[in-house]
C-alpha cells in the first residue's frame, strides 16, 4: 500500500474518530436544533441520525479547513432541513425546547415566543437556534451555515429586532 493511501486511510480514520467524539459529547445539542427546526422529536431523531450516518460515509469529502464540528453541524443541518422538505414536517418550533429561552429572555408567553420565531425568515431560524439551542459561537455557526461570521453577527442582529418587535406587539407595556 502506498503510503499516500495510507495517509489518506489513517487521515479517514482520525476524521471518523472525531465524528464519533462530536456524537457523544454533542448528540442533545444536535436533537434539541433539530425539535427546534422540525417540531417533531421523532423527525429530530431520524434527521440527526441520517446526519451522522452521512458524515460518517463521507467524511473524505472533509476538507481539514475550519473546525470538524462545524462541518458535522452543516451536514445535520441540512439533513434536518431536507427531512422538513421531503416529509413534509411541521416548521413550528417546539414548546419544550422554548421555554428556557423564554425564561431567560422575560417573556412571559412561551406561544408568542413561538409564533414569533416560526415566523422569522429561515437563514435568521437557524442562527438563533444554532446560537441559543446549540450554544455554538459564531464560527462554528459561521462554518455549519456556509456563511461569514460577520453574516452570523448580523443575522442574530436581525432576529432579535425582529423577535423582540413581535414579542412587544404581544405583550403589554407597563
Amino acid at each position: 500500500m502506498s503510503d499516500e493511501v495510507m495517509s489518506g486511510q489513517a487521515r479517514g480514520d482520525a476524521t471518523l474518530a472525531a465524528i464519533e467524539q462530536v456524537y457523544r459529547r454533542d448528540l442533545e445539542r444536535f436533537l434539541r436544533v433539530a425539535a427546534a427546526l422540525l417540531g417533531d422529536r421523532d423527525a429530530a431523531r431520524d434527521a440527526v441520525q441520517e446526519g451522522f450516518a452521512h458524515a460518517v460515509a463521507r467524511r473524505d469529502t472533509y476538507s481539514g479547513r475550519g473546525p470538524l464540528e462545524a462541518w458535522v453541524w452543516r451536514v445535520v443541518v441540512n439533513r434536518a432541513r431536507n427531512y422538513r422538505r421531503d416529509r413534509g414536517a411541521p416548521t413550528a418550533p417546539l414548546e419544550r425546547e422554548l421555554v428556557d429561552v423564554a425564561a431567560t429572555n422575560g417573556a412571559r408567553e412561551t406561544g408568542a415566543l413561538r409564533a414569533a420565531l416560526a415566523a422569522l425568515p429561515e437563514r435568521q431560524r437557524l442562527v438563533v437556534f444554532l446560537h441559543y439551542f446549540a450554544d455554538l459561537d459564531y464560527p462554528t455557526i459561521a462554518g455549519a451555515l456556509d456563511i461569514r461570521q460577520g453574516t452570523v453577527a448580523a443575522t442574530l442582529n436581525a432576529a432579535r429586532t425582529n423577535l423582540r418587535r413581535a414579542l412587544e406587539q404581544e405583550v403589554p407595556q407597563q
